[in-house]
């Protein structure tokens, strides 16, 4: 982890944009992540960073955004700390876009945005989200470039006024139309922001349950890759400006 940090602050001017440093307690938090006795408490209690190996949050989060995870928001749960020593059960609260154990095999971690609580009917009908059989807020943004090729995006709005960017690649993909999705107890259903191209709850993820979720991704603070990311530090849900 030392060598990590040795390596990152010096070549930090490189990426966009260039005082990712400059905000103090993230630096706190950054340098304490690199000794050995603080980083297990910080990163089983407080903040966990994290690394985006795929597209399926595109354009939110990109292909080598790192980010810190805020692991005290929602409560603690046996997964929050490393192995899954902790023994508690179940979460409080819920989230925006969250970092969570693959239900499948916990020893993956998914990041995706929380789009059904327990309890909502969920149901995507020509490409538009659906809550409780009331189509969300959509509308076109402008074009994106994903890929090299130019994808549709569309500003989405969740019910309470929270907008943010999805990116639509395709008119009838498989995930366009699906069946209602009625969410358990003590889970939730996930969406990625790339909606033709993100294995969510619509397919392999199925729901998450409660205790699945690690924390509430809280802040851009690099990319590995050189792409700007001033505009989306602050992972709040909202749209980026």
């Amino acid at each position: 982890m030392i060598i990590w940090v040795a390596l990152v602050v010096p070549f930090a001017s490189r990426f966009k944009p260039a005082k990712w440093y400059a905000h103090g307690f993230w630096v706190l938090v950054f340098v304490l992540l690199s000794s050995t006795v603080p980083a297990v408490v910080i990163r089983s209690f407080l903040f966990q960073p994290f690394s985006i190996p795929s597209g399926s949050m595109v354009p939110t989060l990109q292909v080598g955004d790192h980010l810190f995870v805020s692991k005290f928001v929602y409560g603690y749960s046996r997964y929050s700390v490393p192995f899954g020593l902790l023994p508690i059960e179940g979460r409080i609260y819920g989230a925006d876009v969250v970092v969570f154990k693959f239900p499948q095999d916990p020893r993956v971690d998914y990041i995706q945005r929380i789009a059904g609580l327990p309890g909502d009917r969920i149901q995507m009908v020509n490409g538009v989200l659906h809550i409780n059989d009331v189509a969300v807020g959509l509308e076109d943004a402008g074009t994106f470039l994903y890929e090299e090729r130019p994808a549709k995006l569309q500003r989405e709005t969740l019910p309470g006024g929270v907008s943010h960017f999805v990116l639509d690649l395709a008119d009838n993909s498989i995930g366009d139309n699906t069946r209602v999705f009625e969410v358990p107890e003590g889970h939730y259903f996930v969406l990625g922001d790339n909606r033709d191209n993100a294995s969510d709850s619509r397919f392999t993820v199925g729901f998450v349950p409660y205790e699945n979720l690690v924390g509430k991704a809280a802040r851009l603070f690099w990319n590995s890759q050189g792409t700007d990311y001033s505009s989306r530090q602050t992972l709040d849900g909202s749209v980026s400006k």
